[in-house]
């Protein structure tokens, strides 16, 4: 049963964020925003509703390593995984004012919530300052963006009003219903095996949340529109530390265990700081740097259950 819930969370997960991400682009597209900036805000906070519901749920049923091994895990997991696999297919593109600019806010947002995390403890009030550098950070973001200007997404085949609605309640309703159930499951599986809540939220959990990003950035690869896939990832690894972390703090405090301050948090901002060459230099992100972006993602997929026991 633990295996199934598990797999259903999954599923909802997946299919009710991709939902979500199609209804919201569409209605976007009526702005005429950015492509950059539409795959920083519209698909990331699609992307990242899994992860939002997610550590709310599990910050309130009393598991916030889930809460906090889900953001940080899935934030790792966007680095390596959701920029590897795309590049597998087509080389990405690193270029571009607006791209850079972006992966300046969600470093910073990285460090804002590492250094409230490495306290020990992420208060309400910590919570309210995240929430409130998120709006600081989009609204600046749209700012800068509507005085520039940039390439638009091409809106495709319409849809009704009513099929954009589908669309969005149906993300809405999948998504609790998943998270419910792959917490369950997450759960079940810790006990069975004897491995730690943490190791739980960092791997199967963070995976688990991370499918609607990575089904939007391989779609994005096979229609050649790069700047979506490192938008993607950018707006979701800001989203999660600011808006997740925020919302679920705000509610409910979190304790940071020990083998975050000590392993997890610092490897996510090692690994967070592994973009910044290309992007500062313009170097592209192929096959070969994938392979090693891939292989470093089951590295720390290893060392995570590999101390793992309860």
């Amino acid at each position: 049963m633990t295996a199934l819930y598990t797999l259903a969370g999954v599923i909802l997960l997946m299919v009710g964020g991709d939902a979500l991400v199609r209804g919201a682009i569409t209605l976007s597209l009526k702005i005429g925003l950015s492509a950059t900036l539409i795959s920083m805000t519209v698909v990331a906070f699609g992307t990242s509703a899994p992860e939002l519901v997610i550590s709310l749920e599990a910050a309130l049923s009393g598991s916030p390593d889930i809460a906090l091994g889900n953001v940080v895990g899935s934030n790792i997991a966007n680095t390596l995984l959701i920029v590897g696999i795309p590049a597998l297919i087509i080389s990405l593109d690193t270029g571009g004012k607006e791209l850079r600019r972006n992966y300046g806010l969600m470093l910073a947002a990285t460090i804002i919530f590492s250094a409230f995390a490495l306290t020990g403890y992420i208060s309400r009030l910590a919570g309210y300052v995240l929430l409130t550098c998120l709006v600081a950070a989009l609204f600046y973001s749209y700012r800068k963006s509507t005085e520039e200007g940039g390439e638009t997404l091409e809106a495709g085949a319409p849809l009704s009003g009513w099929k954009i609605a589908g669309l969005l309640v149906f993300g809405i309703v999948a998504l609790p219903i998943g998270a419910h159930c792959l917490i369950e499951g997450a759960r079940g599986v810790a006990l069975h095996f004897g491995l730690s809540e943490a190791a739980i939220g960092l791997t199967i959990v963070a995976l688990g949340t991370s499918l609607p990003e990575l089904a939007a950035s391989v779609a994005a690869a096979w229609r050649g529109r790069t700047e979506i896939v490192l938008g993607n990832v950018i707006g979701s690894n800001m989203l999660n530390l600011l808006l997740v972390i925020g919302a679920t703090a705000s509610i409910s405090p979190l304790v940071v265990s020990r083998s975050f301050l000590t392993v997890d948090i610092p490897l996510m901002m090692i690994i967070t700081l592994m973009l910044a060459p290309f992007l500062i230099w313009h170097i592209r992100i192929g096959k070969r740097v994938a392979l090693v972006l891939l292989a470093c993602y089951a590295a720390f997929c290893v060392l995570a259950l590999g101390d793992a026991t309860i």
